[in-house]
């Protein structure tokens, strides 16, 4: 979604995000002026509306989405708005689909976007943070852009993975540091992307962005 887009969406969905779910939004003033990789806790389908409206709007951004767990209509519906958003595919059953998710979110943070990722793969079902899938690292070590962690409650209690939709002023957003992990950008520069030490430096990563979110929940 370009800066204009971004823009119009913004002032459009005000009234509805703004006023109706979003309780409270703290931590902006550590968001970078360049662009970067918003790493958030995935808990529901609102999530990119809440995170794109709070986090990334009025700038230009993508988020990463899965099209593997849609079928028949919604798989439509769900195809539309990623096309209209710019959303970055992903099949998170197809290897290759894998690669080329990493390789256009690398290009677009590049080209000046913020590209949104859940460092989890997948929502939540429970509620609780899950564990984290090395995609956050690679697209980092891929394009250098700092990785800012971002807390989301509240929205798993809205709307639930196959729960219906509640309209309650209660979700709350934090934004936490920027983190730019040198030294680890740094080793990966030495090693092949396909050896044991490149996958582990990656999970590394990983795991320390997701104990970010836990952080920020936390407080």
């Amino acid at each position: 979604m370009n800066k204009t887009e971004s823009t119009i969406l913004k002032v459009l969905l005000n009234p509805l995000i703004g006023q109706l779910l979003i309780k409270k939004v703290s931590g902006l003033e550590n968001l970078p002026k360049g662009n970067f990789i918003l790493a958030a806790n995935h808990q529901s389908n609102l999530d990119h509306f809440i995170a794109g409206f709070s986090v990334c709007m009025p700038r230009s951004f993508k988020f990463i989405g899965q099209v593997d767990g849609h079928k028949g209509l919604n798989k439509l519906l769900v195809n539309l708005f990623y096309g209209f958003c710019g959303t970055i595919p992903l099949d998170r059953n197809d290897g290759e689909s894998k690669k080329t998710a990493i390789k256009k979110a690398v290009e677009a943070l590049k080209n000046g976007y913020i590209v949104g990722i859940y460092p989890e793969g997948t929502r939540t079902r429970n509620g609780e943070l899950g564990e984290a899938k090395p995609g956050v690292a690679k697209i980092f070590l891929g394009s250098g852009a700092p990785i800012v962690p971002v807390s989301i409650k509240g929205t798993f209690e809205l709307f639930p993975p196959r729960g219906k939709l509640k309209i309650k002023r209660i979700v709350e957003v934090k934004v936490g540091r920027p983190i730019y992990f040198k030294k680890e950008f740094k080793a990966a520069q030495n090693l092949s992307y396909q050896s044991e030490k490149y996958k582990k430096l990656c999970q590394e990563i990983s795991d320390k962005v997701m104990a970010n979110i836990s952080d920020l929940r936390k407080e």
